[in-house]
């Protein structure tokens, strides 16, 4: 599968389901307000789109809504994307993106499966809401979650040939991590036993691990823009 990292989580995919656009964030560089109440505070997205909003939905034959917190699904996304685009999305984010104007949202399919996460653990993980991932050709998209059980079973179940998760160690000046650090990445990986990549870095002001922390366990970590194979 080729794969391009647009920014952040949204990602490009050549499946063969067609182009499948995941996680659309799609505003301009420092155009929405920090997330508040973390270490870093900075106006979002860090850095710039390498390409047109509109360019990246250009074509675009399915599009994967892991849930809807801003930094995942945006304003700019709601404004470019065809109204009739199909879009697959947990049960809980279904709702709103109908609401939205979207008129043809699933909550499930026949060959790409959802799995589950926790954003967080405790209280927070609990108010951070529900998360999923898919599996798609045979990589599993993990979305925001830490290294769980939720991800332990579907590693087992679904028996991926390729992982990407959603690293940065991001997280509130309280609390632990919302998503993948190190740690879960170098857990995940023992786990799976293939290839994992991770995205999800250096573009929102509550992310804190750099790409060359990932590097450094050897994950494959592309540049924004860059397109890659898995």
């Amino acid at each position: 599968m080729k794969i391009t990292l647009v920014r952040h989580a949204t990602l490009l995919l050549e499946t063969s389901h067609g182009l499948v656009l995941v996680d659309p964030m799609l505003a301009a560089a420092g155009s929405t307000e920090p997330v508040a109440d973390t270490p870093h505070q900075a106006r979002n997205p860090l850095v710039e789109l390498p390409s047109a909003a509109e360019a990246v939905v250009r074509g675009v034959d399915l599009c994967i809504v892991t849930h809807l917190h801003g930094d995942h699904f945006d304003d700019a996304a709601d404004a470019v994307l065809p109204r009739d685009v199909p879009i697959l999305t947990q049960p809980e984010s279904a709702g709103p993106l109908r609401e939205r104007g979207f008129t043809d949202v699933a909550t499930a399919h026949e060959s790409i499966p959802m799995t589950r996460g926790r954003h967080g653990w405790g209280e927070l993980g609990e108010a951070m809401g529900a998360v999923s991932g898919w599996v798609i050709d045979g990589v599993y998209i993990a979305g925001d979650t830490v290294w769980c059980d939720d991800v332990r079973s579907a590693l087992e179940v679904h028996q991926p040939r390729a992982v990407i998760v959603n690293g940065s160690g991001a997280r509130f000046n309280e609390g632990g991590p919302i998503v993948m650090d190190t740690g879960d990445v170098l857990l995940t990986r023992e786990a799976a036993g293939v290839p994992v990549a991770v995205v999800h870095l250096e573009a929102i002001n509550h992310c804190i691990e750099p790409r060359a922390a990932y590097r450094a366990l050897g994950a494959v970590v592309p540049e924004l823009g860059e397109t890659f194979e898995l």
